[in-house]
């Protein structure tokens, strides 16, 4: 039975995760969106401060219980959990979350997933073998059909601002070599056909960032703008989107330009993530586009450094989960 109940799947045991979703769950219980959170009971039970917590079998149980307990659907872990000390011990369990997670969205049980965060170096020691949650979840959803162009392709919204990402994490020295025509047309047809899918813009304006400070100077700076950048805009709009570009990245932030467009698409990960954090640190969500199911995650890690203080904030979290609401919904509808 479809629900509009999300998964929230729990991300490293060791780190905020389970306690921010306890949070979350306090903080929602009576207004929703419905979770149902994808993990350890016993680990987001320790964390909860007091928090109830039910184990549940599925969406429809969760619904039902999301009033008077936090909803587990029970993976429980095979070694003790230490706060703030990551484990490859936790790993299977870790992939199991998102692989359990990502099949419910897939079959519609659940109306979208939730990721808690996730730290990468417990899971390569482990044989992960992906960059991140982004890219395992593109692989997980790959066999699924979907209409229009496909991504994955990462989004930062804050506020008003949201911003796409043509490369993710790599160094800025790699950057100008794996930027390409193909590349950035990719990451804007996904970004304008989201916008209109999953943010409810009829017509969405697309700003394009420039790689080099004033966009090159015409060549004085570099040509990533003349040889890339420029052909990739004409490329986008020939295409229909409505893209301008190159614009140099130090005015493409502040207010009133953030009214000419809908969406930026950003050359590199801090051209994207610096605005961002700026102008909501607390409250940014990280959004996956161009995929068959609806998948945000707060804009932070695993926060290892205060795990099991009892401090962690969950406003990233639980923006992240209305955000997943909301495109579930816009989907939904059309």
């Amino acid at each position: 039975m479809k629900t509009d109940t999300l998964a929230l799947s729990v991300g490293d045991p060791a780190g905020v995760g389970p306690e921010i979703i306890a949070k979350a769950w306090a903080a929602l219980r009576e207004t929703g969106p419905v979770f149902m959170a994808v993990g350890d009971l016993q680990s987001l039970a320790a964390a909860g401060g007091g928090v109830k917590v039910r184990p549940v079998t599925g969406p429809v149980e969760a619904a039902r219980v999301f009033a008077e307990a936090l909803p587990v659907l029970d993976l429980p872990l095979q070694s003790p959990v230490i706060a703030g000390q990551p484990s490859s011990a936790h790993a299977a369990q870790i992939i199991r979350c998102i692989e359990t997670g990502a099949g419910l969205a897939l079959s519609g049980a659940v109306a979208g997933l939730v990721t808690a965060p996730i730290a990468k170096a417990p899971l390569y020691e482990a044989g992960f073998k992906f960059p991140g949650h982004t890219e395992f979840l593109a692989e997980l959803t790959a066999p699924a059909p979907y209409e229009g162009a496909r991504g994955p392709v990462m989004m930062l919204t804050a506020g008003d601002l949201r911003a796409t990402l043509v490369t993710i994490h790599q160094s800025v020295g790699s950057v100008p070599a794996a930027l390409s025509v193909e590349r950035i047309v990719e990451a804007g047809l996904v970004t304008a056909q989201a916008l209109k899918t999953d943010f409810g813009i009829a017509a969405p304006r697309l700003a394009v960032a420039a790689l080099n400070p004033h966009a090159g100077e015409g060549g004085a700076l570099g040509r990533e703008e003349i040889d890339t950048i420029i052909p990739a805009v004409e490329a986008l709009r020939a295409r229909g989107v409505d893209a301008r570009g190159p614009s140099p990245a130090d005015s493409l932030f502040h207010p009133d330009a953030r009214a000419t467009y809908d969406g930026v698409l950003c050359m590199y990960h801090d051209q994207a993530l610096i605005p961002v954090k700026m102008l909501d640190f607390w409250g940014g969500v990280n959004v996956t586009l161009g995929l068959p199911i609806v998948r945000t995650s707060p804009d932070h890690g695993t926060g290892f450094d205060i795990a099991g203080r009892g401090i962690a904030r969950p406003d990233s979290l639980i923006a992240a989960i209305h955000l997943a609401a909301q495109i579930a919904a816009r989907r939904s509808a059309s």
